[in-house]
């Protein structure tokens, strides 16, 4: 049996492209499974529901690696699982090499996608540590420039204090204060915020 697993990251992303192809394939749409979700692990309800029904000699399609999950160390256990556990076969549309069938000699194919897998999680592994490492650079050069990181401090002045006071006994409107202040609603409430943890630690 042949089953086409499809997955975009958020609700507003269209699933259509990637079903198009499985049925191009030739898999019959009832055996199409997709999420819309991260994938940033497998606990997700389409696939969970695949995974439960994929049996020995099945073939799992997915239209590129990444459709699978985002983590590599993820995606090769996932991987032995159904190609050495459960004994199903793997084609990744995008990748060819990815394909655990290889004809009659399926031991060779499962062999080559296993390698050329473990070959694409060292490339993405070492993807995040050349980012990770120009980002630690970028930061200490702005450091070294006087760049400052984080939120800014907010001091209370004496204005939003008395504001604040005012507000909160019901002599003036939220709307009157922020307009006295300049300030958002959100700003306004963080601050106020602020004022009554100050007050409540003299207290």
């Amino acid at each position: 049996m042949k089953y086409g697993y499809a997955r975009v990251s958020s609700q507003d992303q269209n699933l259509e492209r990637q079903t198009q192809e499985f049925i191009r394939f030739g898999i019959a749409k009832r055996n199409i499974y997709a999420d819309k979700k991260s994938g940033k692990d497998f606990e997700r309800t389409a696939y969970l529901k695949l995974i439960r029904k994929l049996k020995q000699n099945d073939l799992l399609v997915v239209k590129s690696i990444d459709r699978l999950g985002r983590n590599y160390s993820m995606i090769i256990e996932e991987w032995h699982k159904i190609t050495h556990i459960i004994r199903a076969d793997i084609l990744v549309l995008d990748m060819p090499l990815l394909d655990t069938r290889a004809g009659e000699n399926s031991l060779m194919g499962r062999f080559i996608s296993d390698v050329v897998l473990q070959i694409l999680s060292f490339v993405a592994e070492k993807e995040r540590d050349n980012i990770r490492s120009r980002q630690a650079e970028g930061i200490a050069l702005a450091k070294a420039r006087g760049v400052k990181f984080g939120r800014p401090k907010i001091t209370l002045d004496e204005k939003f204090k008395s504001t604040a006071l005012i507000y909160a006994a019901g002599n003036i409107t939220l709307k009157e204060a922020l307009r006295a202040l300049n300030i958002t609603r959100s700003q306004f409430y963080y601050r106020y915020k602020m004022l009554k943890e100050s007050q409540d630690k003299k207290s």
